[in-house]
């Protein structure tokens, strides 16, 4: 099992990464961040993102899915943003959000590779 420094570590690792957070849905405050820089404030983009994260949670609400989110994708012009939700114990109400480089990233070994990270985090 991974904590949460290690887990934004291999999150960094990834490539085309720009940077990555650990965040906590219910405040919109990031646990732990790395990179980011003057390129993207990602606390900032933690509580940008919480927002999105609860409009998808009530949207799938007011249409009766029963079903979870595993991942959701944000395609800007330039980058790639990944959203996803953790489900181990104790990470009800927590995200993992990637910032990537859309000309050197490749995004089914990105979801893959966070995928990974997320079934070794132990928050």
């Amino acid at each position: 099992m991974a904590n949460t420094e290690t887990s934004l570590k291999e999150a960094a690792s990834i490539d085309g990464a720009i940077g990555a957070a650990l965040v906590d849905y219910t405040s919109g405050m990031a646990l732990g961040t790395i990179g980011g820089g003057k390129e993207l404030d990602l606390n900032v983009a933690a509580a940008g993102n919480t927002d999105v994260v609860r409009a998808k949670v009530r949207a799938m609400e007011m249409l009766g899915l029963n079903d979870e989110i595993e991942d959701i994708l944000i395609t800007l012009g330039q980058h790639y943003h990944l959203i996803r939700l953790l489900k181990g114990r104790g990470t009800n109400g927590l995200f993992l959000y990637l910032a990537l480089h859309k000309d050197r990233a490749n995004l089914a070994m990105a979801r893959h590779q966070l995928k990974k990270i997320e079934a070794e985090l132990e928050v």
